[in-house]
């Protein structure tokens, strides 16, 4: 440390990690403004420094370091500072004293927590203190890695847990057990807590489809389409219960049926061909963020989907946790799932690939189809991800290339023949392991009705099969 660092530091004048005193006289409220460091991106405090920059130290003595040592025993958890001397001449010295973020937030002076805002130190409030209390149990107490009380394997959906055993195996994140039982699924996807008990995790990823659990109403889906740009009138407005990865396919479906579309026909192939005027890769990775990041202790908690003339809004209830922002999402980030479980099932399934880039992809693939990335507003309580619709004017109009924009009738969305090949392309990007039967369960189509539209796909080379009819899988072709 040197005196030109030192003047360079008392140039640039005080801000959120750089604080002045006049002298250690002040080291009740400097230790405060420590504090504040600590919980937010670390700082340093100079003393020796006017509030306008000047510099003009002070005379140091043992006296005055074992003042600030025994100051410094006010901190809880124990915040050790590091304290440099820098002589500036005439016997006079100032005293920097340098804290770092701490790992272990919320610290505390004399009992009160403090946080920085711009350059001044303020009391943190109530509901920031106990965000960082949450944030710092994480590790151990999570609401997912709780005993889900009163639940066995009976409860359960063993259909969706083999379908996920074999995805994770088909793309080589998880080694096969030699068995399709129950629990020994549970215990390779790492859902069991306390020897054989079911985790809520297990609960939120394959409880029973459309059946409500009264001791988890959280586990809720709402979609919602409304005419204009408000919420003053619903077109549509339904509401489903179920485990997450149901509850995400019911939400693509939704979109699916509910989107405008983009219609052409196909030269040489005399038909109609409808792609979705957003592109469903980010809507679903979008929708997958949504149920792994949400809140799930929260129980009046839901992910919500909902349509506007002019936008797609996905809510999901909670706060983003570890000083995450909305701008630090679309910049390359660490990622601490808030489900850390959860988010691992998703990702063993292939339905998220790497964690902290969901966002990057989303806008990446927004850019591709020349559109704009989507919008984060992080609210009190929820996350909302708004996509912007090209055009606000519902009904059709002409698109730049001479394609037609359509709406979708502005009642409750009807399944039409046409969507059934878009249906299953989409399915089958998700879950190429998926059987006819397990198709027309998840479209509300007959089993031979998406025969023949797997048919049709597969000679106009858009689908083909991989290996034999059992343990092979699909291919969508671009």
């Amino acid at each position: 440390m040197t005196p030109d660092q030192l003047a360079a530091w008392a140039a640039s004048g005080e801000s959120e990690t750089l604080e002045f005193k006049k002298s250690t006289a002040e080291k009740d409220r400097a230790c405060r403004t420590l504090c504040a460091f600590a919980n937010g991106q670390g700082g340093r405090l100079l003393f020796g420094v006017t509030p306008s920059g000047k510099l003009v130290g002070q005379t140091v003595t043992d006296h005055t370091l074992e003042e600030l040592a025994q100051e410094f025993q006010g901190f809880e958890p124990p915040l050790f500072p590091l304290v440099e001397r820098v002589g500036i001449g005439a016997g006079r010295e100032v005293l920097v004293l340098t804290v770092a973020q701490v790992a272990r937030a919320p610290v505390a002076f004399r009992g009160v927590a403090y946080e920085r805002v711009l350059n001044t130190t303020r009391t943190m409030p109530r509901e920031t203190y106990q965000r960082l209390l949450l944030e710092e149990m994480h590790a151990t107490e999570r609401w997912e890695n709780q005993p889900a009380e009163g639940w066995d394997v009976s409860r359960l959906d063993s259909r969706e847990m083999v379908l996920t055993l074999e995805e994770s195996i088909r793309r080589g994140r998880i080694d096969d057990p030699g068995t399709r039982e129950p629990m020994e699924i549970l215990r390779g996807l790492g859902l069991l807590v306390g020897g054989n008990r079911l985790s809520r995790a297990a609960v939120v990823l394959f409880c029973k489809d459309e059946e409500q659990q009264p001791d988890f109403p959280q586990l809720l889906l709402k979609v919602a389409r409304f005419k204009g740009v408000n919420r003053d009138e619903f077109l549509d407005n339904r509401q489903f219960h179920g485990n997450a990865f149901a509850l995400m396919r019911r939400a693509e479906r939704f979109l699916i049926e509910s989107l405008p579309v983009a219609g052409r026909i196909v030269p040489g192939r005399m038909e109609r061909e409808d792609t979705p005027l957003l592109p469903v890769e980010a809507l679903r990775e979008a929708l997958a963020n949504a149920f792994v990041h949400r809140d799930y202790a929260i129980g009046g908690g839901s992910v919500g989907v909902a349509l506007y003339d002019d936008r797609l809004e996905i809510i999901s209830i909670g706060d983003l946790h570890f000083g995450l922002t909305p701008e630090a999402l679309f910049r390359e980030h660490e990622s601490k799932p808030w489900n850390p479980m959860i988010a691992r099932t998703f990702y063993r399934r292939g339905i998220i690939e790497t964690w902290g880039r969901g966002t990057l992809k989303i806008a990446r693939l927004m850019r591709e189809a020349g559109h704009e990335p989507p919008t984060v507003f992080a609210r009190e309580g929820a996350v909302i991800v708004t996509f912007g619709l090209p055009g606000k004017t519902p009904g059709e109009r002409q698109g730049d290339d001479g394609e037609t924009l359509q709406k979708t009738p502005q009642k409750t969305p009807q399944k039409t023949p046409q969507s059934t090949p878009v249906a299953i392309l989409e399915l089958l990007k998700q879950q190429p392991g998926l059987t006819f039967e397990q198709m027309a369960a998840l479209l509300g189509k007959s089993e031979s009705a998406v025969k023949r539209a797997v048919r049709k796909l597969r000679e106009s080379g858009r689908l083909e099969r991989i290996g034999p009819d059992k343990g092979g899988h699909w291919k969508v072709k671009e």
